[in-house]
């Protein structure tokens, strides 16, 4: 018997799995908001610099701290883990379909994204500590750091994820009748992405 069969032995009529991974979602949902939230309130009540979008003097020692934000490098990332949602349900449809060369392809892509934008990730905050803003530096740091880094590391666990559905599919272990496994990792790498379309505006562009 297929795994999809043994997988509906539920009385919502559901997966199983499927069923699993909207509650964890769900639960993600509310640990994400509370997150945002808690930016949104501190990210003005800092005392000391750096701030976010204004260069600021420090009085006591007439040091000058840039305007930490920079657009461009982060807007590029979004629009590539934007894209990935776009290769990732190509890549499901290859592996419900059986096409393994579209699969491999899709998901490879998917995969060169979510790594590009953890690089992105780290490289922006090691500029940031060099430009002056760590995590007890002020508040504003301590919420972004929060915020963005829980968001990152759960791109980090996405792109092991897919990994390791890449490595399946390259030894043939992901047939049509098994894509659910990849189903269930593409909605827990939509819900990042969607994630980051809230973060990104909240952080990057509200003054």
């Amino acid at each position: 018997m297929s795994d999809h069969a043994h997988a509906l032995d539920t009385t919502t009529g559901l997966d199983h799995r499927k069923l699993a991974i909207w509650t964890f979602i769900g639960s993600e949902c509310l640990f994400f908001a509370t997150l945002i939230s808690n930016y949104l309130v501190q990210r003005k009540r800092s005392l000391v610099g750096p701030f976010p979008h204004e260069e600021w003097t420090d009085p006591a020692t007439g040091q000058v701290f840039e305007a930490i934000i920079e657009i461009p490098l982060v807007t590029f990332g979004t629009a590539l883990l934007l894209f990935s949602s776009l290769f990732i349900v190509l890549a499901l449809h290859g592996a419900q379909r059986g096409n393994r060369k579209a699969l491999l392809g899709w998901l490879g892509a998917t995969l060169v994204c979510g790594v590009f934008f953890v690089a992105m990730q780290v490289y922006e905050f090691n500029h940031f500590v060099h430009k002056g803003l760590t995590l007890q530096r002020n508040l504003f740091g301590a919420s972004f750091y929060v915020l963005t880094g829980f968001h990152g590391t759960h791109v980090t666990i996405g792109v092991i994820w897919l990994f390791t559905m890449f490595v399946l599919a390259l030894r043939r272990q992901l047939p049509p009748e098994r894509s659910v496994n990849l189903e269930i990792a593409a909605l827990y790498w939509h819900f990042v992405d969607v994630v980051w379309i809230i973060i990104f505006p909240v952080v990057y562009l509200i003054q």
